[in-house]
């Protein structure tokens, strides 16, 4: 009964409906014809007719179905017994088949054959269904040959019919007989006739032919048939997709599968696009793991997925039409079925990733060995998003993971990122939550080369797709804002603020979102908080009015903060508000109810009055006026804001500077001051008498009555005037005074010259007499007069004037003097709490400094340098007796130099702790490092030029700007690792003092190197000339008597910063990334016309090789080793800059890195009293540098050598404070550097050696042994050091980077030993021999460790124990293997301590089971102690 179950799906859906519903659809079809009127056939007389009316079926003529009246397998039965029982068997069967024939020669006799019959109702045990005729003549074996070829002759009659008015299908119907018959009786020429078939019918009967072939066909003709299509594809694409439909259901081997493949891939480039993913699916379901690499990265090479979608140009020329009313139907079909096909492509390639892991890593291995940006394409990408939408972890990770490598590695870009998008994001919309994870996953790493790129991928799903999408991407980055996490957070905003610029209106859609970033202030930065209020100013004040919902919440939120009485909360009202004002007060086209400016007249009233409100909320506090100050400042300078606003603020601002701050000169100045007062630092002529003066020892002195007074200040509530205002103030006004008149300060130029109403500095001699207030008010007053300097320098740094410039300079020297006398002073004054300098910090007070930083700094600013001006410390100026001459100026000025002499040796305090409570200086004042000699003619009263007066940059000055040059660019292009807030914050932010570089991005920073680089490389090149100079005075000696030794100080420090100014630059993570290429090739073409100037224009390798030159030039000059380091670590960064940094490393030519680092080395380092550097500073810069020779040496086992066994006999043999001759670095205070530097990189170096293969030929096997033998040579050298430095770092260093050689000899060394021991037995003899004496003094070191008791070297006594162990067992196996096992014996062997003497203690225990393997007993070992040993 199983017949009757078995059905196609083609016989169902084609002929097997319900006897009933084909009856009454036949009877619609022919209009006249009704079951009744049936009639049965009149060729029921022939031979034909009576043998199947006698085994139960009657034939019915017209449409009217043949009817059964037995079950079909009954019929088949009853029908062969017929034939065979005829008298006239077997003619008779040709007879039967002849009757065959001629029933079926009539089109509806044959069609009814086709049809199943109908069951008579009478008979209850018939089934519902049963076949038709001729499927159940197929059923039987003596007439199946004869009906097929029956059925074959007949099917070209109607092979270009088509389906029929009732929707059949001859052709189709005729195959459908042939499909799973019980049995084939010759299934090869069935095979046969099918394809020959194939070679002559239509394309429409081949498909449906060719897709039946695994249903007809038994499995011993797939092969064959397999071979037959794989020919007809390649002869025929059109049949692609209905051939791989029945490759996939033939039962094909291994090899065959591989080769039919092969055909596929080959045809690739030819398929139809609707046939793509039928053809891609087919060929990653038919890979093994074996060669799924192979045939992976195959696909991928010819799966242009470019050429399969419209250009943009055509798509967006295609939808003006369609806007246009022109309907071109056609062509927006073939572009969504295009997309259409993608995904299908997509979809196939989903599938076989997620069933099949080998695939999934074929595709991310694929994808991996692709090194150059160029040859990546869309696939991958989008590849990389189906691998992370796989719900297997391996494929997730493995998609991050090799998407973060792509992108630090530059090699997939924006660029490929905006074309995956632009050309597919209707097939990308499905992979969208893989986009957003693998977005925010690049957006929390600590690496800060992936952070962009995950920036890209959420603003590009952002514009492309829809409303869902934008709600997730912007819901996502809120979540970033609201981590807390620094880098994370900045990004997010950045993104955030870009988006509302480029889409305001989708934006303002999700500013509800966007507004809950407000509650989480709390963790926010100020320039965060000044990001977040500009965004989401931006969405409710915008042009664009996008937002007007959130704006009422807006100002509730800033006033609710500004009227706080708590410091952090005002300040962040403060920020908001100023913020709001700029969205607001922003300058936009032209309205026609304002009046001179370009906001209505409404908006104009609502920014004043706001500005009023932050005013009178700030007036209270001095620290919150300054903060509110420096705002509005950085407003003005960073936006356009209305004219009418603008003028406001800048009316406002001037009257009141000149009101609060100025005062004119008078001929005295007399107050209830701590010290008497007097003007100093005037630039400006003897002839200005009517000049102006700034009042900073009244400002103090109001200000300490005022904290004496706190309550009557607050009853009176008069508008309190604080010194802390000054600098915000001046920044501020000077700001206004540059929007209004285009960047000229004439207005406020005599602020440059003009005096301060001081105090006379000799005070500072005496500040250990003075009370302690008295020395707070004058450290006090040093603070702000160098605040006040620092904010001119700001101002008037920009300036071409040459008489501007020399003011500028000689501020610049007043700063780095009066630093000087700051450091005294406060040296005697412990426990001071500076005034605040910058206002956006956490603290809102200043703090007092610990006294642990009270260390001098080397270098820092000391003196004034040897060309500085009079005026700089003049004693007691007042405005009578101004700049008397030159020649009083020298006189001073060698006064000075005495007072210098001494004061070199009075404590001092590094102002390094202070840096935070000093002004920030902006990027334009490094302009000053440019300035060279500047000089004017002074004038005497005839107005006869008198004398010329010069002023230049000093060594101080210089050191000066370098040193906040070097911060800047530590704190913008030195992306520290984005790190999770820590539970206890540090005491102090590490952006206070940044605020104005923040603004800026750091490829601005970059930038702006690049124009300073020829002038830093001037300084450099000076810098080079002294030394060398100082060198050939003094034949070498660098501590000759005579030497300046302030001066050799300080351009000491400018080296060293010049040189770190240039590494920091070099190191700029940006210039890896694409889009800098061109900033990177003018920046190193600074340096390599240095060289050579003019000529061709250089390739980016010649630029790094002229450049790594030109630094070269540099190294016979370096004072100290920790220049020295800095030039190391700066060649190493150019040189690491180009693709082949080996030529910089082996260069015969010129001098390579590990040469260079050796000579530093091997060079003595002595201080200008000619003493020997020593120190931890100095052991750190030694370590650094040993590991750079170590690194970039080209045999590193010869290098250790080296040092081991040269440098440490000859330190070994020399006198107690000695060092090496050969390497006079080291010493015994620097043997532990050298010892764990050479420990840390033999270990690597080993670690490095290919493992062995039985594969391996002799000389690669002899190579690989005798770089092992080395290994374990130098690692004997140093174990056995331990017996003379027995110090407990030496122990501790021996035996952790003992464990980890031990293990890896284990794991790469032993597999060698197993192969080569047969051939090189002397080699692996003698080498074991050598090991086991260093694995016997591990054992002795760790039974001293056990005696000692010391915890932090027993700690790695276990896993060193198991180690040995191991080591002993594993040459067993080794002699297992090679047949020579009776070679080996095991013992036990005693404790011992360092000096090899036995530990007493643990005898009366026995001795620890540690067995060792190797040579032959030493002659003066007792009995009892007995080792493994190898008797070869």
């Amino acid at each position: 009964m199983m017949r009757k179950k078995r059905r196609s799906s083609v016989d169902k859906s084609e002929s097997a409906a319900p006897p009933d519903v084909s009856k009454s659809k036949k009877s619609r079809t022919t209009g006249h014809q009704s079951k009744t009127t049936a009639q049965e056939d009149t060729s029921i007389d022939s031979v034909f007719g009576q043998f199947l009316h006698e085994a139960g079926v009657i034939l019915r003529q017209g449409s009217t179905s043949n009817e059964i009246a037995v079950d079909q397998v009954v019929f088949q039965k009853r029908l062969q017994q017929h034939l065979k029982k005829s008298p006239r068997y077997p003619s008779i069967v040709q007879e039967f088949i002849t009757g065959l024939e001629s029933h079926i020669e009539d089109p509806e006799r044959f069609r009814n054959c086709l049809l199943p019959c109908v069951p008579r109702l009478a008979d209850g045990d018939s089934s519902s269904f049963q076949e038709s005729l001729l499927r159940m003549l197929l059923g039987i074996e003596m007439l199946q040959v004869l009906v097929i070829n029956t059925l074959f002759e007949k099917l070209p009659e109607f092979m270009f019919d088509g389906a029929g008015e009732d929707g059949l299908n001859i052709p189709r119907v005729i195959v459908n007989q042939l499909k799973w018959l019980d049995r084939i009786i010759d299934s090869k020429e069935l095979a046969g006739k099918l394809m020959q078939l194939v070679s002559v019918a239509s394309v429409e009967i081949q498909c449906d032919i060719i897709t039946s072939l695994p249903e007809i066909l038994e499995d011993s003709q797939h092969s064959d048939i397999a071979r037959e299509l794989n020919t007809l594809l390649q002869e025929n694409t059109q049949l692609t997709v209905p051939i791989l439909d029945a490759f996939s259901s033939l039962n094909l081997s291994s090899t065959l599968l591989a080769e039919v493949r092969v055909s596929v891939m080959a045809t690739l480039s030819a398929v139809q696009l609707e046939d793509l993913p039928v053809v891609v699916k087919f060929i990653l379901h038919s890979i093994s793991s074996s060669d799924a690499l192979e045939v992976v990265c195959d696909l991928r090479k010819k799966l242009e997925l470019e050429l399969c979608v419209l250009p943009p140009v055509l798509q967006a020329s295609q939808s003006r039409m369609k806007s246009k009313g022109t309907t071109e139907s056609s062509n927006t079909s073939a572009s969504s079925s295009s997309q259409d096909s993608v995904a299908l492509v997509l979809d196939g390639i989903k599938s076989a990733v997620r069933f099949q892991k080998s695939t999934s890593e074929a595709w991310l291995k694929a994808i991996e060995n692709v090194d150059t940006a160029e040859d990546h394409k869309v696939i991958d990408l989008l590849v990389l998003f189906i691998l992370h939408s796989t719900n297997a972890n391996h494929s997730r990770r493995g998609a991050e993971r090799v998407l973060k490598v792509k992108v630090r590695a530059g090699q997939i870009q924006e660029a490929l990122l905006q074309k995956t998008f632009r050309g597919y994001a209707q097939v990308m919309r499905g992979y969208f939550p893989s986009i957003l994870a693998l977005a925010q996953s690049l957006l929390r790493s600590p690496d800060p080369c992936v952070v962009p790129f995950g920036g890209h991928m959420y603003r590009l799903s952002f514009t492309a797709f829809d409303s869902y999408c934008q709600q997730e991407v912007v819901g996502s980055l809120v979540t970033h804002v609201c981590s807390g996490v620094g880098g994370e957070v900045d990004v997010a905003l950045e993104l955030l603020c870009g988006l509302v610029t480029e889409k305001p209106s989708e934006m303002a859609l999700y500013a509800v979102f966007v507004k809950g970033i407000l509650d989480y202030m709390e963790n926010l930065t100020p320039q965060q908080i000044r990001r977040l209020f500009h965004l989401l100013s931006g969405l409710a004040f915008g042009q664009q009015q996008q937002g007007t919902h959130i704006q009422d919440e807006m100002h509730i939120v800033v006033r609710k903060q500004l009227s706080s009485t708590v410091p952090k909360y005002k300040r962040i009202g403060i920020i908001g508000a100023v913020m709001v004002v700029g969205s607001m007060g922003a300058s936009r086209p032209k309205v026609e109810d304002s009046q001179g400016g370009t906001l209505p007249k409404e908006t104009y009233r609502q920014v004043t009055a706001l500005l009023e409100l932050v005013r009178s909320c700030s007036e209270s506090s001095p620290e919150a006026a300054a903060l509110y100050y420096d705002e509005l400042a950085n407003l003005v300078l960073t936006c356009t804001l209305d004219p009418l606003v603008q003028a406001w603020i800048g009316k406002s601002v001037l009257e009141d500077f000149q009101e609060d701050f100025v005062v004119d000169l008078g001929p005295d100045i007399t107050g209830p001051f701590p010290f008497p007062a007097c003007i100093m630092y005037n630039l400006d002529d003897e002839e200005s008498q009517g000049g102006i003066a700034i009042n900073l020892l009244q400002l103090l002195s109001d200000d300490l009555q005022h904290k004496g007074d706190v309550f009557l200040s607050y009853v009176w509530f008069c508008r309190r005037v604080s010194p802390l205002c000054l600098s915000p103030f001046f920044r501020l006004l000077r700001l206004c005074e540059e929007q209004q008149h285009q960047g000229d300060l004439e207005e406020i130029d005599a602020l440059l010259g003009c005096p301060l109403i001081l105090t006379d500095m000799d005070v500072v001699e005496k500040s250990e007499s003075l009370s302690k207030p008295e020395r707070e008010f004058l450290c006090g007053l040093l603070f702000q007069t160098i605040n006040w300097f620092r904010e001119v320098l700001n101002a008037f740094c920009s300036q071409k004037d040459p008489e501007m410039k020399m003011k500028v300079v000689t501020r610049l020297q007043n700063i780095t003097y009066l630093q000087t006398l700051l450091e005294r002073t406060l040296a005697a004054t412990p426990g001071y709490a500076p005034p605040l300098a910058n206002f956006d910090g956490e603290s809102t007070e200043g703090a007092p400094v610990s006294s642990s930083s009270a260390a001098p700094k080397k270098g820092k600013k000391e003196g004034t340098g040897k060309k500085r001006k009079a005026p700089a410390k003049n004693p007691s100026a007042d405005s009578s007796q101004l700049e008397e001459g030159t020649e009083a100026e020298e006189t001073q000025q060698d006064d000075g130099e005495k007072e210098k002499v001494q004061e070199a040796t009075r404590p001092g305090v590094s102002l390094v702790s202070y840096r935070h409570f000093f002004r920030e200086l902006d990027m334009e004042v490094l302009s000053v490092l440019q300035c060279g000699l500047l000089s004017r003619s002074l004038l005497d009263s005839e107005l006869h030029s008198k004398v010329r007066e010069e002023v230049q940059l000093g060594p101080a000055e210089l050191v000066f700007l370098l040193e906040d040059m070097w911060r800047k660019l530590e704190f913008s292009l030195t992306a520290a690792p984005a790190k999770r807030v820590p539970f206890f914050k540090g005491k102090t932010d590490k952006s206070v003092g940044f605020s104005h570089l923040q603004q800026k991005s750091p490829k601005d920073i970059a930038a702006c190197c690049v124009q300073l680089l020829p002038t830093l490389c001037t300084h450099l090149e000076n810098c080079h000339n002294h030394f060398q100079t100082l060198l050939s005075e003094n034949q070498g000696v660098v501590d000759a008597s005579g030497l300046d030794v302030r001066e050799h100080q300080l351009l000491s420090s400018a080296y060293q910063l010049l040189l770190q100014v240039l590494h920091t630059t070099f190191s700029w993570s940006g210039f890896s990334q694409p889009e800098h290429r061109g900033l990177l090739k003018k920046t190193l073409g600074v340096l390599a016309d240095r060289l050579k100037e003019g000529g061709p224009e250089l390739t980016m390798d010649q630029l790094i090789k002229h450049s790594f030159e030109y630094l070269l030039n540099f190294h016979s000059t370096v004072p100290s080793l920790s220049i020295a380091l800095c030039l190391s670590q700066l060649l190493s960064t150019v040189a690491d800059r180009g693709g082949h940094q080996d030529q910089f490393y082996d260069n015969p030519n010129g001098l390579p890195l590990a040469t260079l680092a050796r000579r530093f080395l091997c060079q003595e380092w002595v201080t200008t009293s000619g003493d020997r550097e020593k120190g931890p500073k100095h052991n750190e810069t030694l370590q650094t540098l040993l590991s750079i020779y170590l690194e970039h040496t080209d045999d590193v086992l010869k290098a250790v050598e080296e040092i081991a066994g040269e440098g440490i006999p000859e330190l070994l043999n020399s006198a107690k404070d000695a060092s090496s001759r050969t390497w006079p670095t080291l010493n015994r205070l620097t043997f532990l550097v050298f010892y764990k530097g050479m420990m840390g990189v033999l270990e690597k170096a080993v670690r490095k050696i290919p493992p062995g293969r039985n594969s391996d030929n002799t000389e690669v096997m002899s190579e690989k042994l005798l770089t092992w033998n080395l290994a374990v040579r130098d690692f004997h050298i140093l174990v056995n050091l331990v017996k003379v430095f027995d110090s407990r770092p030496v122990l501790n260093v021996c035996l952790k980077y003992g464990r980890l050689f031990l293990e890896s000899f284990l794991k790469l060394g032993m597999p060698l030993l197993d192969f080569s021991f047969k051939k090189h037995k002397e080699d692996v003899q003698s080498l074991l021999k050598t090991f086991q004496l260093s694995t016997r003094q591990l054992h002795h070191m760790c039974g001293h460790s056990k005696i000692r008791q010391d915890t932090i070297l027993t700690n790695h006594v276990p896993a060193l124990k198991k180690s040995l162990e191991q080591f002993v067992y594993r040459v067993k196996a080794m002699l297992t293997l090679n047949h020579c096992q009776e070679a080996f014996w095991l013992g036990n062997l005693k404790n011992r301590d360092l000096k090899g003497e036995e530990i007493l203690s643990q005898r009366s225990q026995g001795s620890d089971e540690e067995e060792e393997a190797g040579s032959p007993l030493p002659q003066e070992q007792s009995e009892d102690e007995v080792l493994a040993i190898i008797d070869f």
